[in-house]
């Protein structure tokens, strides 16, 4: 395989930013995500690649719990903010206005609208964990184009 073609064709697959969120009785968690996609119509959900290696991955299996919040378009700052490690920055959620789901998981102030699934699969996939979360609350905030993969200019896959 040309390391350059398959590099090229995977940035032309078109992509959202969504910043997945996720809370326990001790802690929270959030991130930067745009593997992500709707996967089932009856019931409603959608699965989200999360890496091995993040904060957030212990706290959404023991919650059983994550929020996918859409970010509106010109968000590149919240978005790059969240995609930062949790070993190098700490909690992304310090100092940031946000309200609670039903289900306890932080929905930002930024958000044009969220969805809240319960987790009811995972699955190793290389460097990531597949999570397949049935959605069981959503809500629209408010109007507006949603952020892209391809506006940010960020270059995660490939």
């Amino acid at each position: 395989m040309d390391p350059a073609a398959k590099k090229a064709v995977l940035r032309l697959f078109t992509y959202g930013m969504y910043v997945v969120t996720t809370a326990n009785a001790e802690d929270r968690g959030a991130f930067t995500a745009n593997w992500l996609t709707q996967c089932s119509f009856e019931p409603p959900m959608v699965a989200v690649a999360v890496e091995n290696d993040s904060h957030s991955i212990e706290v959404m299996r023991t919650s059983g719990r994550f929020a996918v919040n859409v970010l509106p378009s010109g968000s590149r700052e919240i978005a790059g903010h969240f995609g930062k490690h949790h070993k190098k920055v700490g909690d992304k959620l310090a100092g940031r206005t946000y309200d609670r789901s039903p289900g306890g998981c932080p929905v930002l102030e930024e958000a044009l609208g969220y969805v809240e699934c319960e987790v009811r699969g995972t699955l190793p996939a290389g460097d990531h964990t597949i999570f397949v979360g049935e959605v069981v609350e959503a809500q629209l905030l408010r109007e507006g184009e949603p952020l892209t993969m391809k506006e940010t200019g960020f270059r995660y896959s490939g």
